[in-house]
C-alpha cells in the first residue's frame, strides 16, 4: 500500500518537473540563449567606460604660468561649507579650472585665471576641448543628450546633460562632455557602440527606458534570471532522471540533443545563472565596494573647506604634470600630481605607509585594526577585476563585525576599496563562479578565456535545442 502511495508521489512529481521545465524552459529559453550568446561577445568588447587613464591622456600639460587663483580662494569662490569630495587643477581647453566634485555629486568649474565659473558649453565651446584630445581629427559637434545607451546609469546624474562631440577619428570616437562644467565623462568607440547592442545591452537587458529606473531593472532581472534557473535547476534534475541504461536517451533529433548537452553542461547552466543572479545583489545581501562619506571624511581628518598652499608652491609640479590634485590625508594637506610618469605626491607634499596607515585607522575608530598586509603580487582578494589591479597596495584589516578590509595606495594615499566578509563571499559566488576567474585560472587569462568559450558554446547547445523544442511546442498548440 504505502509502496503503491510512494510510487504514485514520484511519478506526479515526475510529472511536474517534466511541466515546469517545459514552460518554464519555453518563457526563458530564447533568453538564455542570448545571454550564452552575449556573454561571448562581452569577453572582447566591454561596456564603455571612462578610465582613469583615458581621463588623464585626453588632457593637455598644465599651464601653470596662467593660473592665478590658488586653490584656497577657489573653495571660497565655490561657497562650500566643507571640504569637497575631489578638488582638481586641470586644463579646460587653453585655460587652466578648478574641478570641484562635491561629496554629493555635484559638480562646479572655476577659471583658475579669474575664478569665475565657467560658462556653459555651445557647441563652439566643444569643439574647442574636443579638438585638445590627442585622437582628434575632424571634429564636429553632434548635439546634447541628457539620457542615452551610453550614459544610462545614475553616476552620470551629476553631469548631466551632455554635449556629444566626434573626433573624427578611425576609431569613431565621440566624446560625452558636461554641458555645465566641460568635463569629460565619457568616450565611446564605434566598436564599443556596435558591438554592445548584441553584447552587454542583451546580457545586462540594459534597455534605456528601463535601465533609467534602477529598482524597477533590477526587479526584473532578479525575476526574469530567478525564472530561467528555475527552468535550469529542474532541466538538470529530469535529465538525469530521463537516462535510460539501454540506450541513453528515449529521445531523438533536437530533443536527443537537448537532453545529452543538457546531462553534460546543465551544470554549467546552472552555475552560470545562479551566479548572474546573485552579481544583482539580492536584497543587499553583499556589503559595498567603497567607503562611505563618513568614512572618507574621518579618513581626510579635515573637514573644513581650506587647503593651506603659497601661490609660488605650484611650481614645484614635475614638467608635464597634466592635473593637481588637492586632498587631505589624515590631517595632512597633500599636493598630488598626474603625468606621464604616473600619479605621485609633489609641490613638497610626502606621503609615507605609516601615515596613510594612521590615517585608515581613522575610518573605523570602533574596532581594532587587527592586521596590515603590502602585497606586491595579486592574490585571492586582490585580483584582475577589470584591469591589472595597482600594486603595490597596503590591506588594512580591521576586527569589526563584518570583517571591513580597505585597500588603500601606498604611492597615492588612494582609497582604492572596500570589502566586508559579505563581499569576499562575492568573489567567489560571482567572480569564481561566472568568469572562472580563481584558483590556477586566476592567472592564466588565456586558458581562463579558452575554458569560458568552450563551456559557453555547451551552454549554447543546450539553449538552442530548448529554444527550437519550445518553439516546436507553441506552434503545435496553435495549430
Amino acid at each position: 500500500m504505502h509502496g503503491r502511495v510512494a510510487k504514485a508521489a514520484v511519478k506526479r512529481l515526475k510529472r511536474w518537473l517534466h511541466l515546469g521545465h517545459r514552460w518554464l524552459g519555453i518563457a526563458t529559453g530564447l533568453l538564455i540563449l542570448l545571454w550564452f550568446g552575449s556573454g561571448l561577445v562581452m569577453l572582447c568588447v566591454g561596456f564603455p567606460t571612462l578610465t582613469e587613464g583615458e581621463r588623464l591622456g585626453a588632457l593637455p600639460p598644465l599651464a601653470l604660468a596662467l593660473v592665478r587663483v590658488t586653490p584656497q580662494a577657489a573653495l571660497e569662490r565655490a561657497g562650500l561649507a566643507h571640504y569637497p569630495a575631489r578638488l582638481t587643477l586641470a586644463m579646460r581647453g587653453g585655460a587652466p579650472a578648478y574641478w570641484i566634485a562635491d561629496t554629493d555629486g555635484r559638480r562646479q568649474a572655476l577659471s583658475a585665471v579669474t575664478g569665475d565659473p565657467v560658462p556653459e558649453l555651445t557647441a563652439a565651446d566643444a569643439t574647442a576641448l574636443a579638438a585638445v584630445h590627442p585622437a582628434a581629427r575632424a571634429v564636429a559637434d553632434l548635439g546634447t543628450v541628457t539620457r542615452d545607451q551610453w550614459t544610462v546609469t545614475a553616476r552620470y546624474d551629476p553631469l548631466r546633460p551632455f554635449r556629444v562631440v566626434a573626433l573624427g577619428d578611425p576609431a569613431g570616437t565621440e566624446l560625452y562632455l558636461s554641458a555645465a562644467t566641460g568635463e569629460l565623462a565619457l568616450d565611446t568607440t564605434r566598436a564599443e557602440r556596435v558591438w554592445n547592442w548584441p553584447g552587454a545591452v542583451t546580457h545586462w537587458i540594459y534597455l534605456t527606458p528601463l535601465r533609467a529606473r534602477a529598482g524597477l531593472w533590477q526587479d526584473v532581472v532578479l525575476w526574469v534570471s530567478g525564472i530561467a534557473l528555475a527552468a535550469g535547476v529542474s532541466g538538470y534534475v529530469l535529465g538525469f532522471v530521463r537516462l535510460m541504461r539501454d540506450r541513453l536517451t528515449p529521445y531523438r533529433g533536437w530533443a536527443a540533443w537537448h537532453h545529452l548537452a543538457g546531462v553534460a553542461g546543465g551544470l554549467v547552466v546552472v552555475t552560470f545563472l545562479v551566479s548572474g543572479w546573485l552579481s544583482m545583489n539580492p536584497r543587499g545581501w553583499f556589503g559595498p565596494r567603497g567607503p562611505d562619506a563618513a568614512m572618507r571624511a574621518a579618513y581626510a581628518g579635515q573637514a573644513a573647506p581650506v587647503f593651506p598652499l603659497g601661490p609660488d608652491a605650484l611650481a614645484g609640479a614635475p614638467a608635464g604634470t597634466v592635473a593637481l590634485d588637492f586632498a587631505w590625508i589624515g590631517g595632512r594637506p597633500v599636493i598630488l600630481a598626474a603625468g606621464p610618469g604616473g600619479t605621485a605626491p609633489c609641490c613638497g607634499s610626502a606621503l609615507t605607509s605609516e601615515a596613510i596607515v594612521a590615517a585608515g585607522r581613522a575610518m573605523l575608530p570602533a574596532a581594532r585594526l587587527r592586521e596590515v598586509t603590502r602585497l606586491e603580487v595579486p592574490d585571492a582578494y586582490w585580483y584582475d577585476r577589470h584591469g591589472a589591479p595597482i600594486l603595490p597596495v597596503l590591506r588594512l584589516a580591521f576586527d569589526d563585525p563584518a570583517g571591513t578590509w580597505f585597500h588603500l595606495d601606498p604611492a597615492t594615499g588612494a582609497i582604492l576599496g572596500r570589502t566586508d566578509r559579505s563581499g569576499r563571499a562575492n568573489r567567489w559566488l560571482f567572480d569564481a563562479l561566472h568568469t572562472l576567474d580563481a584558483g590556477p585560472l586566476a592567472g592564466r587569462p588565456a586558458l581562463r578565456l579558452a575554458l569560458i568559450v568552450t563551456l559557453s558554446a555547451l551552454g549554447l547547445v543546450v539553449a538552442t535545442s530548448g529554444t527550437v523544442l519550445g518553439w516546436r511546442r507553441l506552434r503545435r498548440r496553435r495549430a
